[in-house]
């Protein structure tokens, strides 16, 4: 990446029963924006009654997840025994570290009634120092979470450190990720802290360094400073950023990791089944990729 803003269209992944997964981190010019390795816009997905999603149980090491919901619910279980449902406004931050499983799937009220999904799931790379902590599971309420009041814009911070606040959520490293609402004309300065920059729009328009970024789409900056943003329309758009990463990391299936090496360990082990299993949903698993 360089100072000049870069547009990042993604690529629409259809998963079934009308609901899809725009990817849009990690691509070939933008590897990974401070931590975040990995961006994924889910929905917005109707489902009828009795309809749901089901993420069967999977594995992950040297990353920790984080799930952010415009609409909708999703359960999360783990092999910690962990069982939280999470909503919008509220967080789910997993430590996947030395590594965990974890299954994601409709709560069984809003499976029962039909609902409409809409959200964001993030990857972020752990530094190389706690890339095999121990795994770890946190959940957070709306009412716990910093909110920030700008000119022309109301945010809320999901996570690091952004425009003089912090957020509870425990993080490894240097960042910010953020929900902003901006007025339609309104100007955002992006956080001076930190050196990498992305922004995803989830509904509305901004120009940014010259280019319009417009809704599901996102753009990544890295240089200081970075330009601010200017909302074309009505804006609701989530930022994120922070230090650059400390080395690259190889990406496979749901493992990231420093070296090929600790990717092929951890393929080994889920092929054994040597994870463990995710408490309340034990009788399915996601197999490797053929």
């Amino acid at each position: 990446m360089d100072a000049q803003p870069l547009l990042i269209e993604g690529k629409v992944h259809d998963l079934g029963d009308g609901f899809s997964v725009r990817r849009l981190l990690p691509v070939l010019q933008a590897r990974h924006v401070g931590p975040f390795v990995f961006f994924d816009h889910i929905g917005p997905a109707v489902f009828a009654a009795g309809k749901g999603m089901d993420v069967r149980p999977h594995p992950h090491i040297g990353l920790a997840t984080v799930t952010w919901l415009f609409d909708g619910a999703i359960r999360h279980r783990d092999s910690l025994g962990s069982l939280a449902d999470i909503r919008p406004g509220e967080v789910n931050w997993m430590t996947a570290g030395r590594g965990i499983v974890h299954s994601e799937r409709t709560p069984p009220a809003e499976r029962r009634a039909g609902q409409t999904l809409h959200g964001v799931q993030m990857w972020l790379a752990l530094p190389q120092a706690d890339a095999e902590t121990a795994p770890a599971f946190h959940h957070h309420d709306r009412d716990v979470l910093p909110r920030v009041s700008l000119p022309g814009a109301e945010a809320v911070l999901v996570a690091g450190s952004a425009y003089g606040q912090r957020s509870p959520v425990k993080v490894f490293a240097p960042m910010y990720l953020l929900q902003a609402d901006l007025a339609a004309g309104a100007e955002l300065a992006l956080p001076r802290e930190h050196a990498e920059h992305g922004i995803f729009v989830v509904e509305g328009a901004v120009e940014w360094g010259g280019i319009e970024v417009g809704a599901a789409r996102m753009a990544v900056q890295a240089g200081t400073p970075a330009p601010a943003l200017r909302a074309r329309a009505a804006t609701r758009l989530m930022l994120f950023g922070g230090a650059p990463l400390d080395g690259e990391r190889h990406l496979w299936w749901n493992f990231v990791a420093s070296t090929r090496e600790r990717i092929e360990q951890a393929r080994l082990e889920w092929q054994a089944q040597a994870f463990g299993k995710v408490a309340g949903d034990e009788n399915e698993f996601i197999p490797l990729p053929g």
